[in-house]
């Protein structure tokens, strides 16, 4: 069971395994450090909570790894393809939606001058739409707290699947086993 691998592993292959999840070097460093852990429901709650609140660099800093909603990350790593399959619901074939993304993402970065995140899976494109329409009237302030959070459900989400991923390979040596970027 890869919990069981993840407690017992050294603290550089945790950190592998948790940084496509959130790129903040103090998050990953929480729930290194937290370690062991009694079961998934115990992690996943460290997860959420683990460097409460992010500063703005922070925020800043892990923003720079996602890509704009409606557009296919093209690289390699663990981190763009866990993009592209949290973005399943954007149908890339529908101009209108496209075009619609295209222009709330424009708005959006020049207002807040980073990009629009939002926990993409299990959403609809038009409800992504609909989300970025709407935060688009927020304060930078507000703005920041609703990223954030977004940033934790996307982080804890991520973890779960990639707990519930590499459960299913071999382990190998007695530590899991490490998806490449």
């Amino acid at each position: 069971m890869l919990l069981e691998q993840f407690n017992a592993a050294p603290a550089e292959k945790a950190r592998e395994l948790l940084k496509p999840c959130l790129d903040v070097d103090r998050w990953v460093e929480e729930i290194t450090a937290a370690r062991p852990f009694a079961g998934l429901d115990a992690l996943l709650e460290t997860a959420r909570t683990a460097a409460h609140p992010f500063t703005s660099a922070e925020l800043e800093s892990a923003l720079a790894h996602h890509p704009r909603i409606g557009e296919t990350p093209r690289a390699q790593s663990t981190e763009a393809a866990m993009s592209r399959r949290e973005q399943a619901g954007v149908d890339h074939g529908d101009q209108g939606i496209a075009a619609a993304l295209a222009e709330g993402n424009r708005a959006y970065e020049e207002k807040f001058g980073r990009v629009f995140l939002i926990r993409a899976a299990g959403r609809s494109a038009d409800e992504m739409l609909q989300s970025l329409r709407e935060r688009l009237g927020h304060t930078p302030e507000q703005e920041e707290r609703v990223v954030a959070g977004q940033l934790r459900e996307i982080a804890v989400l991520r973890l779960e699947q990639s707990v519930a991923e590499q459960s299913a390979e071999p382990s190998h040596g007695g530590t899991f086993a490490s998806k490449g970027a």
